[in-house]
């Protein structure tokens, strides 16, 4: 029996046969196919007996070991009385039990549950043998007496990523000759790890695979695996391909079919795409690269391995990774140094994909503003004339992308009085939205334009966003009330202000209200049937201010 064990200073101990082996960190983590937690640690000899106290944990049937987060191309070991413990080079751990004298010996070996990959290390004179030879034994050249604390240290393992990490990601993953079948392996297991800690769900991240290669090959779509389990089987089971690494071929055949909505793309969602290379890529990623910023995809390019000096001369652009990601400053593009220790990037590179408020490219303005409309219910408007009003909104309202993480619609109507007719919230689909917009009843009465906005200043915009919010004012006449204070008011909360008058309102009063510069934010007609061609300009002149201000 194994025992786990916590003393007065936080340290934990690894107690076998009264025997105590210290070691740094302790983290519990759910096996993948297994009931019990696995016990991530790294192990080393305490060279002074201690009275452990407080936390014990009895683990039935052998010890089970995880490679800490932080592991490097180094071996540490630990070995005595009934167990032999190896921690291998390529961030594998296994269990071994059996009495190891001077002389080796046989020794019964406890595989553990959900790992696969094991391979053979070597350290202090012992060699262990890799899965496929478990049958074997050890031999020990040398005896040990003595193993010091290592000075590699450890981290615990990262949470998960949070649960509001809702976007559609596509992995780009090296399939080809420049990876090989062996850094193809670790790979995978890099890419498995980012996918067990995004957790994707209904409610959380989806995520599919495209390889690369001679040509693109889709793996798995973003709703075919909404289950951790069944997506890290996935990509465990994903077979090399060989080629050359066509990355622009595969980031193109991406953009265009990958995010479509009867492949599992989600409407309001942030689209990004992770692109994984080895080396460099042997087609040019500028082409494509441009299309996915176009379409709102956010490209995180992840070079593994970069050219040493000699290797420049074959590489076709060498400025590759600053054309393909969404934005050259520096957070799109993450270099890791060697397959061999990709472990300690999973929890930046997923804090990364999950930075919602960085992912400048799936900000476009028809996914990420809130949209005010006040309108003029005024007796002079008339019933007929105020729904071709509300089909003029309606008309804006379709060219946004309405979701509850995208754009947002709300509505006020006014007279003497003010109503909210439906907040900018409340509804987080187009249909919905354009539907209430057509339910709202015509109201009739005075016009008192300023303290309608004053009204829906406080009322509508409640959450602020710098260069996010807009509101529309359509009216048809003079107001009884001051409307230039109310409106300097709004602007200065951050409310970019489009006037929209038709007959009888003043020029003066429209473009007083309007943002600057007043020409293009304001617009006049003198009949409603003339609203509806104003729609293609209001959404562009939106989509300017949202550029020009992001």
């Amino acid at each position: 029996m194994a025992q786990f064990k916590l003393d007065q200073k936080n340290n934990y101990y690894l107690s076998i046969d009264s025997r105590s082996y210290f070691f740094e960190r302790f983290n519990e983590i759910p096996l993948a196919g297994s009931r019990r937690a696995g016990l991530q640690l790294s192990i080393f000899q305490s060279m002074v007996e201690t009275e452990p106290t407080s936390l014990s944990l009895c683990v039935a049937d052998g010890v089970v070991v995880l490679c800490p987060p932080d592991c490097t191309e180094r071996s540490v070991s630990v070995f005595g009385t009934g167990i032999y413990a190896s921690v291998s080079s390529v961030c594998g751990a296994a269990i071994h039990r059996g009495v190891l004298g001077p002389s080796g010996g046989p020794v019964r070996v406890h595989k553990m549950q959900g790992r696969h990959n094991y391979m053979s290390s070597y350290s202090h004179g012992i060699q262990s043998q890799a899965l496929s030879r478990w049958s074997a034994s050890f031999n020990l050249t040398s005896r040990w007496s003595h193993l010091s604390r290592s000075s590699v240290g450890t981290t615990a393992l990262p949470a998960a990523a949070k649960p509001d990490c809702q976007m559609d990601i596509a992995m780009v993953i090296d399939s080809s000759n420049n990876i090989g079948k062996r850094r193809f392996r670790l790979q995978k297991t890099f890419v498995a790890k980012l996918a067990a800690m995004l957790r994707v769900g209904s409610t959380g991240p989806h995520i599919g695979l495209i390889q690369a290669s001679d040509s693109p090959r889709t793996e798995f779509l973003l709703t075919n695996y909404t289950q951790p389990k069944e997506l890290l089987f996935a990509i465990k089971e994903l077979a090399y391909l060989g080629g050359d690494t066509n990355t622009g071929k595969a980031i193109m055949h991406t953009v265009e079919t990958f995010f479509s909505q009867e492949n599992g793309g989600r409407r309001g969602h942030p689209r990004v795409m992770m692109v994984l290379i080895d080396g460099w890529p042997s087609d040019d990623l500028e082409r494509a690269a441009i299309l996915a910023r176009d379409s709102g995809i956010n490209i995180f390019l992840v070079s593994v391995a970069k050219p040493v000096p000699e290797e420049l001369a074959m590489v076709r652009d060498k400025d590759f990774v600053k054309k393909a990601v969404c934005k050259d400053n520096g957070f799109f593009s993450y270099l890791i140094p060697s397959w061999f220790s990709t472990t300690k990037h999973v929890k930046p590179l997923t804090q990364k994909l999950c930075s919602l408020d960085s992912l400048l490219c799936s900000k476009t303005c028809y996914n990420s503003v809130n949209i005010g409309f006040l309108i003029d219910g005024s007796s002079s408007v008339g019933e007929g004339n105020f729904q071709l009003v509300l089909e003029f909104l309606a008309g804006i309202t379709r060219s946004f992308d309405i979701s509850d993480v995208g754009s947002h619609v709300g509505a006020v109507q006014f007279t003497y009085d003010q109503k909210l007719e439906f907040g900018l919230f409340e509804h987080t689909n187009k249909e919905d939205s354009i539907n209430a917009l057509r339910r709202i009843s015509y109201m009739s009465g005075g016009t008192a334009t300023g303290a309608a906005i004053t009204y829906t200043t406080q009322n509508l915009f409640r959450r602020k966003g710098p260069g996010r919010n807009f509101l529309i004012l359509v009216t048809d006449g003079q107001s009884y009330d001051d409307v230039r204070g109310p409106a300097m008011a709004a602007q200065k909360q951050g409310i970019t202000m489009y006037s929209v008058g038709v007959a009888w309102a003043p020029l003066d009063d429209l473009k007083a209200m309007a943002s600057e510069p007043k020409d293009s934010h304001t617009f006049f007609t003198r009949e409603f049937t003339g609203l509806a061609e104003f729609i293609t300009a209001l959404v562009r002149g939106i989509c300017r201010d949202f550029t020009e201000n992001n």
